[in-house]
């Protein structure tokens, strides 16, 4: 088991700096077509998660500047605010809306989703982007560690309450979900809010991206026909205020290396803009390509047999009935 937990460590370094920083993207990009992000998204609804600032910006603004119509989904109205306005000055698209919802709590989920859907809008792209790593134990006023919570447990019902206004959107709605090269080192594992006596925010962090991997699968296998393609995809390591305030050491190491947030959304855009018959729908993907969802040698694979047991768990947890 240690060793291989340091293999993990070591393939997901050497990987991590050979794939996910600025060079790696430069390189990568050399492939990109032009005519990919030509495409306007006018009439389309696109709802993102943490979109105040950092990636989940970067992912409204380019949609916007897109003609998407952006629900801009932030926990602080004033940092929202500020945003939108940007970003209204900026693409000069006025069809971006702010809408306050705490992600931590699954009951302001709830009603912010049931307020969402009481307008009967079709919702063609859904990003999930928001999440949060926090390096104590925090259990929020619902019981839930504070990282499951933001990351898995809100990704999960937003999702899954959600799908009757992407089903209006069919055949091409899509839900994208930002994961992270983080999740490399992690099997699945059904401790969904880490019980062990000594807390290790940045393996939380992981174990819960690994968790939206396996999701996104899932999601594709159970609503194939619905007309809704999943995709869960990892920006590489950007220069964030999120990453600057979680892994200051990271983030100072790596100065001058990381990703813009624009070159972290990249693929955000991307596979909003994409005809589906040219995606997969329950892949990971990086750099506008598919990417493999495990290292080599890292016994990661199999954990995501218990991703049933997972659903079954986060059910309950978040008070959704049965499906």
């Amino acid at each position: 088991m240690f060793i291989q937990k340091a293999w993990r460590t070591a393939a997901f370094g050497i990987y991590g700096f050979t794939q996910f920083t600025k060079s790696g993207f430069l390189e990568h990009s050399k492939n990109f077509r032009a005519e990919d992000m030509q495409i306007q998204m006018d009439g389309k609804n696109c709802m993102v998660t943490g979109a105040n600032s950092g990636i989940g910006y970067a992912a409204a603004e380019g949609l916007a500047s897109h003609g998407a119509t952006v629900y801009m989904v932030c926990r602080n109205k004033e940092k929202g605010e500020a945003a939108r306005s940007e970003i209204l000055t900026k693409t000069g698209n006025s069809s971006i809306h702010l809408e306050v919802c705490d992600l931590s709590s699954i009951s302001e989920v709830k009603k912010f989703a049931s307020r969402f859907s009481s307008e009967d809008k079709p919702l063609h792209v859904l990003v999930n982007n928001a999440g949060t790593l926090e390096h104590d134990r925090v259990i929020t006023s619902e019981g839930l560690e504070l990282n499951f919570a933001v990351n898995v447990a809100a990704t999960y019902t937003l999702t899954e309450l959600m799908m009757p206004m992407l089903e209006k959107a069919a055949p091409e709605a899509r839900v994208i979900t930002v994961s992270s090269g983080g999740m490399y080192t992690s099997p699945l594992t059904e401790d969904l809010q880490f019980s062990e006596p000594k807390f290790d925010g940045t393996l939380q962090y992981a174990r819960n991206k690994r968790v939206q991997v396996a999701l996104t699968e899932k999601w594709a296998e159970t609503y194939s026909s619905r007309g809704v393609g999943f995709y869960s995809m990892h920006p590489g390591w950007a220069e964030t205020p999120g990453v600057a305030k979680s892994l200051p050491g990271f983030s100072e190491k790596l100065s001058g290396k990381l990703r813009t947030s624009e070159e972290g959304a990249d693929t955000i855009i991307w596979l909003a803009l994409q005809p589906k018959e040219k995606l997969v729908s329950g892949a990971l993907y990086f750099d506008r390509a598919e990417a493999p969802k495990h290292l080599p040698l890292a016994g990661t694979a199999k954990s995501h047999a218990i991703i049933d047991t997972i659903i079954d768990s986060l059910r309950s947890l978040c008070h959704l009935p049965s499906n």
